[in-house]
């Protein structure tokens, strides 16, 4: 094993593909092992190796166990490791470990940067309120087709469907098993508001915690749970080269379908993070309303730029571009360590 330098791993929940190369590039072995064989095998690993796996479940784990004992670990998005399995109709696991040790000797490739557990532990709490914001959905949405099997059609909005709910209790002409029904809706949802409170306590917190995250807080259209999801999933924003870059991770710059010198751009790639981006662009929401009620002897010259692009293309674009330069200014303030400056273009 002292002519290996690369290890691509294909991670599952239970069975772990390993397929190890040389300096030539040349495959040395391949392997496929459950997971008490596969921590037996990793920890008996002669010396430190280039160690690659998918960016996928439990791969920041994996990735700061490895570099715990030594290794350099790295992670590729899934879309870079595709064009190098040899047969698109034949995905297994242990050619799928052999593309991740192939697309990693690529001089050009992108990887992906470990999170630390204190990032990956603020994340938990953005997962679990998006879980309960699901949840809440989808029990009121339920609730009102039950209803609507009795006649009863109540507005499509969530606030006043959870107002009118105990007023349906005191409906004697419902039957009783709905009636019943709803007073269980309702402590369910009661119980689902405590958490979601529970977990903006958490996320609040963090961003009190972390200067950066209080940082980004002054800028317009980023709240605390912006804030807080951008600190706990950027590891390094200087990992990104400038704000395009970043906002590009973000899944907020047009496809490119230019050919032959000329510049053909398509819709928004939405790629990276959907939780991170949808935040953006709630944000952008707010920022635009701000800017369009705005005077224009007041208005700020971003302000004045929001005004113009939403007279020019109209309201989705304008938001998607707010959301792509508030991306833009995120990186400046993590990537230089500064304060937010409204005023900074005129230096």
């Amino acid at each position: 094993m002292s002519n290996i330098t690369t290890i691509g791993i294909d991670l599952a929940k239970e069975v772990f593909a390993v397929c190890a190369m040389d300096t030539t590039g040349a495959v040395v072995y391949h392997k496929t092992l459950k997971r008490e064989a596969f921590v037996m095998w990793a920890e008996q690993l002669e010396s430190s190796y280039t160690i690659v796996m998918e960016a996928c479940g439990s791969a920041h784990h994996w990735g700061r166990w490895f570099a715990a004992r030594g290794h350099t670990a790295k992670l590729i998005a899934a879309e870079f490791v595709q064009p190098f399995r040899k047969s698109m109709g034949a995905k297994n696991d242990k050619n799928d470990a052999e593309a991740i040790a192939i697309a990693s000797r690529q001089p050009t490739m992108r990887y992906v940067s470990i999170k630390s557990i204190a990032q990956q532990e603020a994340l938990v709490w953005h997962r679990l309120r998006e879980g309960y914001k699901e949840e809440r959905t989808a029990h009121l949405n339920r609730i009102r087709s039950l209803l609507g099997e009795f006649g009863i059609w109540p507005p499509r909005s969530a606030d006043k469907l959870l107002r009118l709910l105990p007023t349906f209790i005191q409906n004697i002409q419902l039957p009783p098993g709905l009636r019943t029904a709803i007073e269980q809706t309702l402590q369910y949802l009661s119980e689902l508001h405590r958490q979601i409170a529970q977990c903006d306590q958490q996320i609040a917190l963090h961003v009190k915690s972390h200067p950066e995250a209080q940082r980004l807080t002054a800028m317009t259209g980023i709240g605390t749970l912006t804030a807080s999801a951008t600190s706990a999933m950027v590891v390094d924003a200087k990992h990104y080269q400038n704000g395009r870059q970043f906002a590009a991770w973000l899944g907020l710059v047009p496809r490119q379908m230019s050919s032959g010198g000329k510049t053909k751009l398509g819709r928004t790639t939405r790629r990276g993070d959907a939780y991170l981006r949808s935040l953006l662009v709630q944000g952008a929401k707010s920022t635009l309303q701000v800017a369009l009620r705005q005077t224009t002897d007041k208005a700020s010259r971003l302000q004045q730029w929001i005004v113009q692009m939403y007279a020019r293309v109209g309201y989705h674009k304008t938001l998607v571009a707010i959301a792509n330069k508030h991306a833009r200014m995120m990186w400046a303030i993590l990537a230089k360590n500064e304060d937010y400056d409204v005023y900074a273009w005129q230096r």
